[in-house]
C-alpha cells in the first residue's frame, strides 16, 4: 500500500470519476486507474462501482474512505513536523546543565521558548566530566560547563563569566577592606558583593581548602594556573574542600584557612566568615558541543543565548 494510492482513491471518490480525479492530480487517467486497481487487488475488496457513468464507492469503499483520509492527514502532519524538526523549531534538545544560579539558564530557556515554542528541552544535571562525555557520545546535544578553555573532540563556546570569591575568617586581617574604600568593610557573614577585590597574592601564606582535582579538574586547574600567574608554584595546602557549608563552618572554627568558590546558590549564613571577591579572577561558562556545523535545534539555542547574554 502506498500513500499515492490512498490519495488517488480519495480523489476518485470526491470527483466522482477517474478522469476528473486525474485532472485534479495532474496525471494521466490510466495511472489513476492502474494504481486503484492494484490497491483493490492488494486489499482484496472492490472500492468503486464502475457500472454507471458516475463512479461511486462501494460499501467497502465507503468504509475505507475515512481510514484513507486519516492516513493522508497523519502523513501530512508527519511531513510538517519533520520539516519543523529540520528547521530546529520542533523536537527535543538534550542539554547538560551546570549547578548554580538559575537566572541565566531560565532567561535562556525563556528566549528559546520565544524563538522555538514547540522545541522541548530535556535538562540533565551531572558532574562536569560526565556531561562532556555525554556530548562526545551524542547522548547530549550540548552541555554547559565551567572552567575548561579546550576539550579534545569538542568545541567550547564561551558564554559568560562569574567572579571568584574567597571565604576566610572574619577575624583575619585580609577580611578588612582598606580604609576609605567605597565598597565598605567586610563583616561577619557579609555577602560577596560588597568588599573590594582581594589580590590572590595576598593569600599566599594562608592554607587553601581546595577539593581534589578529580572532583572538578577544570576548576582545580583554573586555581592552580592563577597561582602560577602571580608567581607562586602552588598554594599552601589546607584540609580538602568538601561542601560549601561544611567548609565554611570549619574555616570559622579551625586554624586560619580560606577557600575559593563561585556562587551556585545563596550563601548559607555562617557566623565569623567574611567574603572577598578575588581581583581579576573569574570562571567562564561555556557551551560544549561536538565539532562541526551545529544541528538546527542547537542553532536555535545559540540564537536564544545571544539574545539574553552579552558576548564574553
Amino acid at each position: 500500500m502506498e500513500l499515492r494510492q490512498l490519495a488517488y482513491v480519495v480523489a476518485v471518490a470526491e470527483e466522482g470519476g477517474f478522469g476528473r480525479a486525474a485532472e485534479r492530480l495532474g496525471i494521466v487517467q490510466s495511472a489513476v486507474s492502474q494504481q486503484v486497481q492494484r490497491l483493490e487487488r492488494e486489499l482484496g475488496v472492490l472500492l468503486f462501482d464502475r457500472s454507471t457513468r458516475r463512479v461511486r464507492p462501494t460499501a467497502a469503499g465507503e468504509r475505507l474512505l475515512p481510514e484513507a483520509r486519516a492516513v493522508l492527514v497523519a502523513a501530512d502532519r508527519t511531513r510538517r513536523v519533520a520539516a519543523e524538526i529540520a528547521a530546529g523549531a520542533d523536537g527535543t534538545l538534550r542539554l547538560g546543565a551546570v549547578h548554580g544560579p538559575g537566572d541565566r539558564l531560565y532567561a535562556v530557556l525563556a528566549a528559546l521558548a520565544d524563538v522555538a515554542p514547540r522545541l522541548r528541552v530535556r535538562l540533565l544535571r551531572a558532574a562536569p566530566a560526565e556531561r562532556l562525555a555525554l556530548v562526545r557520545s551524542g547522548e547530549l546535544d550540548a552541555a554547559f560547563v565551567r572552567g575548561p578553555a579546550t576539550e579534545p573532540g569538542l568545541d567550547l563556546l564561551a558564554l559568560w563569566s562569574d567572579p571568584l570569591y574567597a571565604a576566610l575568617p572574619a577575624s583575619h586581617p585580609l577580611a578588612d577592606v582598606a580604609p576609605g574604600d567605597p565598597a565598605g568593610a567586610a563583616s561577619d557573614g557579609q555577602a560577596p558583593d560588597g568588599p573590594a577585590p582581594l589580590p590572590l597574592a595576598h593569600l599566599r601564606d594562608l592554607p587553601l581548602r581546595l577539593a581534589p582535582r578529580a572532583h572538578n579538574p577544570p576548576f582545580h586547574d583554573l586555581v592552580t594556573a592563577a597561582w602560577h600567574a602571580v608567581g607562586g608554584t602552588a598554594p599552601v595546602p589546607g584540609p580538602p574542600f568538601t561542601t560549601l557549608r561544611e567548609t565554611l563552618t570549619e574555616i570559622a572554627a579551625d586554624a586560619p584557612s580560606w577557600t575559593v568558590f563561585y556562587r551556585v546558590s545563596e550563601l548559607p549564613p555562617v557566623p565569623r566568615i567574611a567574603y572577598r571577591p578575588l581581583a581579576g579572577l573569574a570562571v567562564t561558562t561555556s557551551l560544549a558541543v561536538r565539532s562541526g556545523p551545529p544541528p538546527p535545534a542547537l542553532r536555535r539555542l545559540l540564537q536564544a543565548i545571544r539574545a539574553v547574554t552579552p558576548p564574553v
